[in-house]
């Protein structure tokens, strides 16, 4: 138990530049806390305790803001930053070194039974607010941005950002163009998706309007009444 505490400690030095001293770690750190509550209590869950696993894992949510089913599987290493609002399912699994910040939550999508939450691969980053679901991996050294909700597998060395999430660097190659060294500029693939409609319509548009010019002007060359005419589902 020891032994893990002080890899854990060593770990946020690393991760957290805020991070002053093994002391205040260890005082001041929830995801600290609940990690190494969640080791003593994910021990009872395997020892069939279950009914005391799941109140001691209430009572760590309860002091630390983050919920941790006692049957979630972690690695060594997990750094859970601030904390506040991570939730990690009952079948989860999450390997060494992965940080998680606060509001993120590994979640299933239903009422499926049996393997239903997500797998963490190594040196995962899963941003604020961010939700992964479902029975799905999430591949080794893979980023996942602030916000985005990511429902199908990740292959490793991604970032993946967006709702729902979707790939935008892969093996160190962006696939959509950006700035790398501007994060405000990281695309948007639904922005992307929405700009291109909006376009198509506005063609659609156009091409009706010359269309419905080209009627009247028959008509009229042709001697007959000009009438109104309408273009079904369209409308100026």
């Amino acid at each position: 138990m020891f032994k893990y505490l002080r890899e854990d400690i060593r770990q946020v030095k690393q991760c957290d530049p805020a991070a002053t001293s093994g002391i205040a770690i260890l005082l001041c750190y929830p995801g600290i806390h609940a990690t190494c509550a969640h080791r003593i209590e994910h021990w009872l869950w395997r020892a069939g305790r279950r009914g005391l696993a799941r109140f001691l894992s209430q009572c760590t949510r309860f002091f630390t803001g983050i919920e941790i089913h006692p049957g979630a599987q972690l690695g060594r290493r997990v750094f859970i930053d601030h904390g506040m609002g991570v939730i990690i399912g009952e079948t989860a699994i999450v390997k060494d070194e992965v940080v998680l910040y606060q509001g993120v939550t590994l979640g299933g999508t239903g009422k499926d039974s049996g393997k239903r939450h997500p797998n963490i691969e190594e040196h995962v980053v899963i941003g604020v607010g961010a939700s992964v679901l479902g029975n799905i991996t999430i591949g080794a050294r893979t980023k996942v941005g602030a916000g985005a909700v990511v429902v199908d597998n990740v292959p490793e060395d991604c970032t993946v950002v967006g709702v729902p999430g979707r790939v935008v660097t892969q093996n160190g190659i962006r696939i959509c163009p950006a700035d790398p060294y501007r994060r405000d500029l990281l695309p948007d693939p639904v922005e992307s998706q929405i700009k291109s409609l909006t376009q198509r319509i506005e063609y659609l548009e156009a091409l009706a309007v010359s269309q419905q010019a080209g009627i009247l002007s028959a008509s009229s060359d042709n001697g007959q009444p000009v009438t109104q005419i309408s273009i079904s589902g369209i409308e100026r």
